[in-house]
């Protein structure tokens, strides 16, 4: 227990420190999209922070280590591809034009909020890293398989997605094809795997059970917070959005009512 509340201090301070450097250049650039870009960034840098600090490295801390980077710099590589041209995102823009201090409400309601679920949802990333090494068992075998296919989701839809608004044909369209066939939201259904598979990494040892609220955390922000809803409040008035609501499932593919 000792281990988990000091591993958490550490990284909460990291985290603050990051958050409070990307606020600064938010607010010189007049962007907040820069806390997207720069997200998957953070958790690269608690992995390398903790692995560091650990004074240890073992096989386990070391694939967990690397999956973050994979995943992290895909992710922020993809965001910032995805941004370009496009100027701040509409969510932000949206707010600073509604919010009234909108300085000083950002860096609480943005910037130290998504610190404040950064430190959560990397608890298995930490926990690994601070933990004593042992060999690997079943656990770290079925997180690897889970990561491995939500990380392929996602990369996929991903892509499907950039493709798909390539087309000029497809200007003002909504996917429909591919993954997001079968669900509205591949790509945070992916997500959502991507940290159940780090979060298995740390069933290995005592409480690793605790690393579990990251997912359940993620998961239940995708769906139910920050990611779906935002998302098909902006595709609700589509003449489109109706009928591909009604026969697709929303986030776990092909399950309708999920």
């Amino acid at each position: 227990m000792l281990q988990i509340q000091n591993g958490l201090t550490e990284v909460g301070l990291v985290v603050f420190l990051y958050m409070t450097i990307l606020y600064i250049m938010a607010l010189m650039r007049k962007d907040n999209s820069i806390v997207d870009v720069s997200w998957g960034i953070g958790f690269i840098i608690i992995a390398v922070y903790t692995i560091v600090q650990s004074g240890e490295v073992d096989l386990r801390k070391t694939i967990v280590s690397l999956l973050v980077l994979l995943w992290g710099l895909r992710l922020s590589y993809h965001i910032s591809v995805r941004s370009i041209g496009k100027g701040e995102d509409f969510r932000y823009k949206a707010w600073r034009s509604t919010w009234k201090y909108f300085k000083i409400r950002s860096f609480f309601q943005i910037f130290m909020l998504q610190g404040f679920f950064m430190v959560i949802i990397s608890t298995p990333i930490w926990f690994i890293n601070f933990s004593d090494g042992g060999l690997l068992g079943p656990w770290d075998s079925l997180g690897l398989l889970v990561f491995g296919a939500g990380f392929i989701l996602e990369v996929t839809a991903d892509f499907q997605l950039a493709e798909f608004k390539k087309n000029p044909v497809n200007k003002g369209k909504i996917i429909t094809t591919g993954l997001w066939s079968v669900s509205r939201h591949p790509n945070y259904f992916g997500e959502a795997l991507v940290w159940w598979g780090i979060s298995f990494y740390a069933l290995s040892f005592p409480y690793g059970w605790y690393a579990l609220i990251s997912p359940v955390v993620i998961t239940l922000l995708l769906r139910f917070v920050s990611g779906v809803p935002m998302l098909e409040k902006k595709y609700e008035n589509h003449p489109d959005w109706a009928d591909y609501k009604a026969k697709t499932a929303v986030f776990f593919p092909y399950i309708k009512f999920l």
